[in-house]
């Protein structure tokens, strides 16, 4: 079936046609830069659809093909198979010229970037387009956006799952589906320049060891050092930098890269030295202590206080949740974060929630709007800001785009000239005026989606819509199964911008609220942290995604902070409402999303966060912006950053 096919010819389809690559990688690990591929397949589709070419091939990687469980890939079968080097000319061709098309693109990306890259050659792709990140846009009736559930949506025949070749033909089909569905709802392609702004041959060194111990505080004159003490160092030394490093971190002290206001103790020869370390510990009241002392006090560093376990969490934390933080987290009325620009504070209003789910009907009285999403077009950006809030308090979902979900549209003045205006004639879709919000009703078709109602049978496969969380709500995660514990995700989304670049960012943070190093600030110059536990991933210039492998992240790891920078002049106030999701792993149904429209002068804007409390995780939509830019958020969470 072509893109263009007379039957199903959508106006707008041909701003879609470009030379496609489809590609499928089956890997033996997840982490693109120690991990092989296994086998890898490449189906070529021209600018009217059809299809032009194909290739596919086991690949001997030299090494132990990991979970062959998942893709049935035995090093037996892989024996006798040529190396990827062997075929990487063969594979290029196929990519030149071409959009790069996988599902989850950076991930296939970015494994073929390393193996070409091994075989010291250059990967000929300048672009590539997600259809999993394409779909979020879309939002499908299906009840994940996984690759098998999106094929028994769109009708696409699956043969073998996790097959490289059959999924690269499943992926083709949905590609199709997906690209009418878009045409329909007039959205823009999430196309991302390769290699994105992150550089695929970043490598992170290898983890260093977490200090097992809570930093006791600054350093007494005279006193002995204390286990977890935090120690910086700078200038010349008599002993070698790295002996003193090991040695530190051999009696329990947690060496930093960087000076700030926890600094335990700053060790150099040099008081009076010029090194942005020995300025900032001068600024910040930082004991200084001299090699030869240091030396002599790391002879009888005192006991420290252990991070705490699970069961100390649990017995310090006492009950989490209860029913009426379950009626908050349903209802959207958990506690708001605090309108000040201090540290946030932990959340008082909590939920403990096993999974998404509908709310309780009788819990919704004097909520019309829920299970309803509706988009707000024109308006000042406080007059759209505040409708939206007005959306959430009625219980529904506030869009930032046109989707396939949304049930509603309200026009507020300056909305006639906004092009997705002349689409919903076509969709069904019903159009308020600005007072509708007083007194919202039930109007023909409000109840169905942008591109049409779902079969009862889709409906019912389809999973309950995400928690819809209002600022500073809060949700408990489910326990992971024990099986799997597949890393979360948030992910930030905007309405397309022309004039200002969006940079989403990350910091794991301590007990303390700072960075225990300086790799763990994640960003689009550094997108991976060093145990690989976080990791920032670019899914369109409109969308990006945060994933944390919450289960491996160390005992001393409290929270993962995510916010989002403004390259530029433009403030928040310009760009709108950001959506955040949370998503346990990679096209799984989302937990609880937020739309964050609160900003105005803001040029950073804290997200959301990841958190522990007791035994438990947890998210919480923050939405509280800073005025300065990035490097001073980064700086107040222990990071040294260069001026």
């Amino acid at each position: 079936m072509t893109l263009s096919s007379p039957s199903r010819d959508v106006p707008g389809l041909r701003d879609y046609a470009f030379d496609w690559a489809l590609v499928d990688v089956e890997t033996s690990g997840l982490i693109a830069r120690r991990d092989r591929v296994l086998s890898v397949a490449v189906v070529t589709i021209g600018p009217d659809g059809e299809q032009t070419g194909e290739f596919s091939t086991l690949l001997n990687p030299g090494c132990d093909p990991g979970p062959v469980d998942v893709h049935g890939l035995t090093a037996e079968r892989l024996l006798g198979a040529p190396t990827f080097e062997q075929v990487a000319g063969r594979i290029g061709a196929l990519l030149q010229d071409r959009v790069l098309v996988a599902h989850n693109a950076q991930f296939d990306y970015d494994f073929l970037a390393h193996e070409f890259a091994r075989a010291r050659l250059y990967l000929p792709v300048s672009q590539r387009l997600c259809t999993l990140a394409l779909n979020r846009q879309v939002d499908p009736p299906a009840s994940d956006m996984k690759l098998g559930t999106l094929a028994a949506h769109y009708g696409v025949p699956q043969t073998r799952a996790h097959d490289a070749l059959d999924d690269t033909r499943v992926l083709a089909g949905i590609l199709r589906a997906t690209l009418r569905e878009a045409a329909r709802l007039d959205l823009p392609l999430p196309l991302v320049a390769c290699p994105p702004r992150q550089n695929v041959q970043f490598a992170p060194q290898p983890p260093k060891t977490p200090c097992a111990y809570r930093n006791p505080g600054r350093a007494e004159a005279g006193g002995p050092l204390v286990q977890g003490m935090k120690i910086a160092i700078t200038g010349e030394t008599a002993t070698s930098r790295a002996e003193l490093v090991a040695r530190s971190v051999a009696v329990g002290l947690n060496v930093m890269s960087s000076v700030s206001r926890h600094t335990s103790a700053l060790v150099t020869n040099e008081a009076g030295s010029a090194s942005a370390k020995a300025q900032r510990a001068a600024a910040e009241g930082v004991p200084v202590i001299d090699e030869h002392t240091f030396l002599r006090l790391l002879d009888d560093v005192r006991a420290g206080t252990p991070h705490r376990g699970g069961a100390e969490r649990a017995e310090a934390s006492g009950a989490v949740g209860s029913a009426s933080g379950v009626a908050a987290a349903v209802l959207g009325t958990a506690v708001a974060a605090p309108a000040s620009t201090a540290a946030p504070a932990p959340p008082t209003s909590v939920a403990a929630v096993p999974a998404p789910r509908r709310p309780d009907p009788a819990a919704t009285t004097g909520r019309p709007l829920t299970g309803r999403r509706v988009l707000i077009l024109g308006g000042t950006h406080s007059a759209a800001a505040a409708a939206r809030t007005r959306v959430v308090e009625l219980g529904g979902s506030a869009a930032i785009n046109l989707s396939r979900t949304v049930t509603d549209a309200v026009l507020l003045p300056g909305g006639e000239t906004d092009r997705r205006l002349r689409r919903m004639p076509e969709l069904g879709l019903p159009v308020h005026g600005e007072h509708w919000l007083n007194a919202p009703g039930a109007a023909p078709g409000a109840a169905s989606p942008a591109a049409g109602s779902p079969s009862p049978e889709a409906e019912a496969d389809r999973t309950p819509s995400p928690l819809v969380l209002p600022r500073g709500g809060v949700v408990d995660l489910p326990a992971p199964r024990q099986d799997a514990a597949p890393p979360w995700h948030i992910t930030a989304a905007w309405a397309p911008q022309e004039a200002a670049e969006i940079d989403v960012v990350a910091f794991v943070l301590d007990e303390d609220e700072q960075v225990v190093f300086d790799e763990d600030f994640v960003f689009y110059g550094a997108p991976e942290n060093p145990a690989g536990t976080v990791r920032l991933l670019t899914d369109g210039p409109a969308e990006q995604t945060i994933a944390v492998d919450l289960a491996s992240l160390p005992p001393g790891s409290r929270k993962v902070a995510v916010a989002a920078a403004i390259d530029g002049e433009a403030t928040f106030g310009d760009i709108g409402a950001v959506q955040v999701t949370a998503v346990p792993g990679t096209g799984a149904a989302p937990l609880a999303r937020a739309t964050l429209d609160a900003a105005t002068t803001e040029r950073t804007l804290l997200l959301a966060e990841f958190y522990r409390r007791g035994p438990v995780w947890r998210f919480r939509a923050v939405g509280q912006g800073y005025d300065d830019g990035l490097a001073n958020l980064a700086r107040g969470y222990g990071v040294e950053i260069a001026d």
